[in-house]
């Protein structure tokens, strides 16, 4: 009787125990699909690949404004180049990146490796901020960061070459133009200086 009751007993404990783990991993799996709704995308998030090889992630400038532009090395709003360099070296020392995201995207308008984007880049403009590998910045393909990018509205997204995208510290994108804006413009310059440090 006594052999039985303990049995009894133990069973109960054991299922007692079942109990609390399934309640255990079932609180588990709503902390993390909890955190991973909450948990806020932003540019930082995303990794391109570097022009000259090797990853290039955003949380690279973190704590840095960037402005982002997807750029062809054919295109008549390719002269843009020289004020993108022009603002790198006027602002650089101050925490600004400006990054160049080559795309063939937009009538076919950018050559087709790394080294003859780099070597058009650093022959015709002398250009030395940091570039990525081309990508595609639309359609079902699109770099995963256009994708977010649409996320958040799709004029944000590029209807050409040289449209310009303000990203701030925290990695948010807080500004777009489009490929018509001239990078030293004046409501660019604004937008850029208000995000970095005095």
């Amino acid at each position: 009787m006594a052999r039985r009751e303990s049995i009894g007993r133990f069973r109960r404990f054991l299922a007692c125990i079942g109990m609390n783990v399934v309640a255990l991993f079932v609180a588990m799996e709503a902390f993390v699909v909890q955190s991973a709704v909450s948990a806020p995308v932003t540019a930082h998030d995303f990794t391109f690949e570097n022009i000259e090889g090797g990853a290039l992630p955003l949380a690279r400038f973190a704590g840095k404004p960037v402005l982002l532009v997807n750029t062809a090395s054919m295109c008549g709003f390719t002269p843009q180049y020289e004020a993108l360099q022009t603002i790198w070296e006027q602002y650089r020392d101050r925490g600004l990146v400006v990054l160049g995201v080559p795309s063939d995207d937009f009538g076919r308008q950018e050559y087709g490796s790394s080294a003859e984007i780099k070597q058009f880049c650093e022959i015709n403009y002398g250009i030395d901020f940091p570039m990525t590998e081309k990508v595609k910045v639309k359609g079902p393909d699109a770099h995963p960061y256009y994708q977010w990018v649409k996320s958040q509205g799709g004029m944000k997204v590029p209807r050409w070459n040289f449209y310009k995208h303000v990203i701030d510290a925290d990695g948010n994108l807080v500004e777009w133009f489009a490929s018509t804006t001239a990078p030293d413009s004046r409501k660019v310059i604004n937008t850029i200086e208000k995000l970095l440090p005095r």
